[in-house]
């Protein structure tokens, strides 16, 4: 699977989980509530699509000019903290506006959730291309021939 149909299908699969996940996750270190906590999720998760899109268009563009195919380890620690440093970066300010709370009491906060989503993120990465396959950007000559 590649292209447009490739990024839809991870998109929605990693935001789906995402948000189970950090509703649980807020309502649990915020105290805020389930319904506080999963709007503020849903109003992540939209930040973190548009963010997702973007970042992984750059990466890939990236990764299509490297002369090393393939995700390595380090590809993929690289690309896992690109993405969550970025959104943290967006979501910080937005926590602590909903929340009320402070820019550095958010960003403590966040912190917990940023520790579980950089785990997250590079396990899902590493399932997603086990079970879809490696898109064309990584993939070598050979397998693109297939």
């Amino acid at each position: 699977m590649q292209g447009i149909r490739r990024k839809i299908v991870y998109v929605s699969l990693y935001e789906g989980f995402a948000i189970l996940f950090a509703s649980i996750g807020l309502a649990a270190l915020s105290g805020a509530g389930a319904g506080k906590s999963t709007a503020l999720a849903v109003a992540s998760s939209v930040v973190a699509v548009v963010w997702n899109l973007v970042f992984n268009t750059l990466f890939e563009a990236w990764e299509a000019r490297q002369p090393v195919r393939g995700r390595s380890v380090r590809r993929r620690v690289a690309h896992a903290l690109g993405f969550e440093g970025g959104l943290a970066a967006i979501l910080v300010p937005l926590f602590a506006w909903w929340l009320g709370i402070s820019l550095w009491e958010a960003l403590l906060f966040d912190a917990a959730l940023l520790i579980f989503f950089l785990v997250y993120t590079f396990v899902f990465n590493w399932c997603f291309d086990r079970v879809f396959g490696l898109p064309a950007s990584a993939s070598t000559p050979a397998a693109q021939a297939a």
